[in-house]
């Protein structure tokens, strides 16, 4: 059996016997924290139950690596939904130890890309069209840089208010333990005079 028709043969049952029960909530987050995340499988998990979440208590956004890599993004767009019109009322950036995107060079997508069936001349036709595939697909050297860069750019965004408070925290994917790396709570300014003292 495929990987979908399993997944559907649970749902089947996973509803008949009323399991979502436990999971009703309301889509405002309880404790108004949005969390930008890595797509990373071990975090699935692990990091609601490291944070003391349970359903229903936080947006979580996820992405390669934690990365806003525009500021007119979804992800950027995302967290403004979440504040403006979900009632978040805190972000936090959460990025981890041993991520994928640690050193990621765009070469190697692009040639895994081309072994997938990719032509290189629709590879070329997307860089003559000025979009930056090398710079789009890079990551980061330094996953603790990496949160401080992603916070200062939902800090100082033109459309966040300076009274919401911005954390960044590393995990680590094996232990859940969290390293706060950038303290939200001390750039807020409550006179709506942005502080950057991250």
């Amino acid at each position: 059996m495929d990987v979908i028709s399993e997944i559907l043969e649970f749902n089947n049952a996973f509803v008949q016997q009323k399991e979502y029960e436990e999971f009703r909530t309301t889509k405002y987050p309880d404790r108004k924290l949005v969390i930008l995340t890595c797509m990373d499988t071990r975090l699935l998990e692990l990091l609601p139950r490291a944070m003391g979440l349970k359903n229903g208590d936080a947006k979580i956004i996820k992405n390669a690596g934690a990365i806003i890599s525009h500021p007119f993004g979804s992800i950027m767009r995302s967290i403004l939904v979440a504040i403006y019109q979900l009632k978040a009322e805190e972000v936090c950036v959460i990025g981890h130890h041993g991520c994928g995107m640690v050193g990621l060079q765009s070469s190697s997508i692009l040639k895994a890309a081309e072994e997938n069936g990719v032509s290189k001349d629709r590879i070329n036709t997307l860089s003559n069209a000025g979009i930056d595939l090398s710079a789009w697909l890079t990551g980061f050297q330094c996953v603790e840089e990496s949160v401080k860069n992603s916070v200062q750019l939902i800090k100082n965004h033109p459309l966040m208010s300076a009274n919401i408070a911005v954390h960044g925290m590393v995990i680590h994917p094996q232990t859940g333990k969290l390293d706060y790396i950038v303290d939200g709570y001390n750039s807020v300014d409550s006179s709506n005079n942005k502080l950057f003292r991250v």
